[in-house]
């Protein structure tokens, strides 16, 4: 096994772990045998919680969550966990502001990712913008919420922002889409200089001839630093009879030009097999959203949404799941490319 270090990210010596099996027939990825962690009907007025972000914050863990309402419409809530695992929420939605410290509510919110850039914590969602586009919050104390701008216009999805500037500049990951529930898509990057201005946008990757990540693709948790390059969990999604079927998949970028791929995994590392992955209001879904992972001990816990219904947490080390997208990598010539045509 290669000796692959994470870089550039605190230890987390409290970070949830359970130990997977000695050997593996597929890949390194095992779930947490008491998933879902977060099940139906968390807080009143809340029908599910899933697809939702995770960081590690003074010694314990804080998350945005998407919480969808017994009306339907999804929102972002607040919540708190000791060890990663079982979770207390705020009762109410949280209360954004804009820079006057104004209230300033979107007017739905859904698939949030939480990210740490420098001093500052993140939030980047999925919202209405006439039409679907992303929307930005920052934090420092998880008290304020005040929005920034929004980065793109309609119609884009599943932004993911990295968690170092690269050559000064900030860094996210982004598939445009259209107005419905889109029947394609690439991940692309664009920079910025300071999280209003973005532009310089570079293709990374599409989907391909693989079963599981043929009709799209999208980004998923923040990508992680690595000596080997950015390790990223994404989500790829397959085309059936019975509707769209969304896995986990894994890529390493180039740690420099992240919108070239090095390695691409050509298998799934995480499929929906569970009932609470293939049973839900949406089936057959798992949703990589973020990452707890402590530098010191490699190891890699995976926060996922499952049928559009849960939560779901899976582990992996990174030696492991380096080599196995190494040794299992497939890529095409948009994928080498640096994304410019």
């Amino acid at each position: 096994m290669s000796d692959v270090k994470i870089l550039n990210a605190p230890d987390v010596p409290n970070m949830p772990w359970q130990d997977g099996p000695e050997t593996f027939q597929d890949a390194p990825v095992w779930r947490y045998s008491q998933n879902p962690i977060i099940g139906r009907n968390p807080i009143e007025g809340v029908a599910r919680i899933f697809n939702s972000a995770v960081v590690a914050y003074e010694g314990a863990f804080v998350g945005v969550f998407r919480g969808e309402q017994r009306n339907g419409v999804s929102y972002i809530y607040f919540g708190r966990s000791k060890d990663g695992i079982n979770w207390d929420f705020e009762k109410d939605k949280i209360r954004f502001v804009n820079e006057k410290g104004e209230e300033f509510m979107p007017v739905y919110a859904y698939d949030p990712r939480l990210v740490k850039v420098e001093d500052t914590y993140y939030a980047i969602w999925c919202q209405d913008f006439y039409g679907a586009a992303i929307g930005i919050a920052k934090t420092t104390d998880f008290k304020t919420f005040t929005r920034i701008e929004n980065p793109f216009i309609p119609f884009n999805r599943n932004a993911v922002l990295f968690p170092r500037k690269i050559n000064g500049k900030y860094m996210m990951l982004s598939r445009p889409s259209d107005s419905g529930h889109t029947p394609f898509g690439d991940i692309f990057l664009s920079e910025s200089p300071d999280m209003t201005y973005w532009g310089k946008h570079r293709h990374v990757m599409g989907p391909n001839g693989k079963w599981w990540q043929s009709v799209k693709i999208g980004g998923g948790a923040a990508p992680i630093e690595t000596t080997e390059g950015w390790l990223l969990f994404y989500h790829g999604v397959s085309g059936t009879c019975n509707g769209f079927v969304y896995s986990i998949g894994g890529a390493i970028l180039d740690i420099d030009n992240p919108s070239i791929v090095k390695y691409r995994c050509e298998n799934f590392l995480l499929t929906p097999e569970e009932w609470y992955e293939e049973r839900g209001f949406v089936p057959n879904v798992c949703f990589p959203c973020a990452t707890i992972h402590d530098p010191e001990s490699g190891k890699i816990a995976l926060y996922y949404g499952c049928a559009d219904s849960y939560v779901g947490l899976a582990f992996t080390e990174i030696d492991a799941v380096t080599d196995y997208i190494k040794e299992h990598s497939s890529l095409n010539d948009a994928d080498r490319e640096i994304g410019i045509r």
